[in-house]
């Protein structure tokens, strides 16, 4: 998952400097309970350029992302894992989305599935990431993007996302591709 336009608020212009900044998107927390309990593995993974413009700190970002955890949690979802690129677009770095970096090092270190690989973006760089990890891509807007980024789907927000998923899950689980058929309660 993206986090910023996906999970939060997008400050339009401007980055999330501190917790009071931090504001869950009205579906967020129930799509992540509802991904949770369909035994997904949910990793984060976000563009953060204000750490290297010096706009937030690192120890900012951690409280923020842990905060954020903390009230995924208390609404019964959870996050296995955050990643963050602290750098920005000319800083030409690995790990920044359009780049595929931080993906592969989620999928390195968590051990996902190929065929059970998706991310839910809300912008082209996050679709464009996903597709070169061989990621099942979904966009969340509100309108058609400009550019053809090929998603496989575009949702309004990350509840629908959440039901794209699972019901592509049961279509897998029903041609014998899903290792894991648990489906949410």
């Amino acid at each position: 998952l993206d986090r910023d336009g996906v999970i939060n608020r997008l400050r339009q212009g401007d980055y999330v400097k501190s917790w009071s900044e931090f504001g869950f998107l009205p579906t967020a927390i129930p799509a992540i309970r509802y991904l949770s309990q369909a035994d997904c593995r949910l990793i984060i993974v976000t563009n953060q350029a204000g750490v290297s413009k010096g706009i937030v700190s690192p120890e900012v970002l951690e409280t923020i992302h842990q905060k954020m955890v903390v009230e995924i949690e208390n609404g019964g979802g959870r996050i296995d894992a955050i990643y963050y690129c602290p750098h920005r677009d000319e800083d030409n770095c690995r790990c920044r989305k359009p780049k595929p970096g931080l993906l592969e090092q989620a999928i390195r270190e968590h051990t996902i599935d190929p065929i059970n690989r998706f991310l839910v973006g809300v912008s082209l760089r996050d679709i464009v990431a996903g597709q070169a990890v061989g990621c099942k891509t979904c966009l969340v807007a509100n309108s058609q993007p400009d550019e053809d980024a090929g998603p496989d789907q575009i949702v309004p927000d990350l509840l629908t996302a959440a039901s794209w998923i699972i019901s592509t899950f049961d279509r897998l689980s029903e041609s014998g591709n899903r290792r894991n058929t648990h489906k949410p309660e």
